[in-house]
């Protein structure tokens, strides 16, 4: 709700439009339903948008606001990202230690994130992951009940949330996030020009950049739900510079990669991705399909 009512707020912002004019109307996704078991068991990323596309499809909504972190890498031809906001803080937060270093020996870190789960035990074999589902208000009082040392959360979505004094920023240099971490997204029914004219006012190009390459490098390695895959890119000038890991699940193996290229250039992140699968070890390369068909 804090995403749709940045969308709400940017929008009526761009049109000189009261508040009033954008209706917000909430959803419960089927991903914060069941709470219990990791997203990958459950049937992955489609469980945040189902809904939605079902809700733009029969013309409930105009427009869907998404975490663009959570949404499919291949989406229905019938639907359009018609804006990407500014993108919000890409790192993540660490909560319950100061630092990956600073977690005591034996730590118990709770994640349901198969990226967040392999960077870690990469980082700290010793350490034992347990699966933390919810929103940031549940993950934090699990931490507080006890339940596990420490957790991640995203910067962003605490930044939306006033929570931005909440654990501790890991450096990107060391930590690298998901791909689109940190950009909301508004998708609309593709043939709807006025919904795209009047979305593309608060398209922002620089973050849509970004995320559209770092999603078509999970495109093309086929990553999904339990693809353990961290991938940073950030617009340096006319160029964007691309850093991404592959994991295995368990994190003893690592392969690194990184490009320099045009921004809007899809084809450079797909090489990247081949270099990588190319030199993934099976450990790795076993959980990622590489691209399409």
């Amino acid at each position: 709700m804090a995403q749709a009512e940045e969308a709400r707020a940017r929008l009526c912002a761009a049109h000189g439009w009261p508040d009033s004019a954008v209706e917000l109307v909430p959803v419960i996704a089927s991903g914060d339903k069941v709470q219990d078991r990791a997203l990958a068991e459950i049937g992955g990323k489609a469980l945040w948008t189902k809904e939605l596309d079902q809700w733009l499809a029969d013309g409930t909504i105009d427009a869907a606001v998404h975490s663009l972190k959570d949404v499919e890498t291949v989406r229905p031809d019938s639907l359009a990202i018609a804006a990407v906001l500014p993108r919000a803080d890409k790192r993540d937060r660490l909560v319950g230690a100061s630092s990956i270093a600073g977690l005591p020996q034996g730590a118990v870190v709770g994640t349901s994130a198969p990226r967040r789960a392999a960077q870690l035990l990469h980082a700290r074999p010793d350490c034992t992951v347990v699966t933390f589902r919810g929103n940031v208000a549940t993950r934090l009082a699990k931490l507080q009940a006890g339940e596990a040392d420490a957790t991640f959360l995203a910067a962003a979505g605490l930044e939306r949330l006033g929570r931005s004094d909440v654990g501790h920023a890991l450096d990107p240099a060391d930590w690298l996030p998901a791909p689109a971490q940190g950009a909301i997204a508004i998708e609309c029914r593709a043939f709807d020009e006025r919904a795209r004219d009047l979305l593309a006012a608060i398209d922002h190009a620089p973050s849509r950049a970004e995320v559209m390459a770092e999603r078509a490098l999970l495109l093309a390695l086929g990553g999904n739900c339990h693809s353990p895959i961290a991938v940073l890119c950030d617009l340096d000038g006319d160029a964007l510079a691309m850093r991404a890991a592959l994991f295995s699940p368990a994190g003893q193996e690592r392969i690194d990669g990184e490009a320099r290229f045009a921004a809007g250039d899809t084809e450079a992140p797909a090489r990247l991705a081949a270099d990588l699968l190319a030199r993934a070890p099976t450990g790795i390369a076993a959980f990622f399909a590489g691209p399409p068909k």
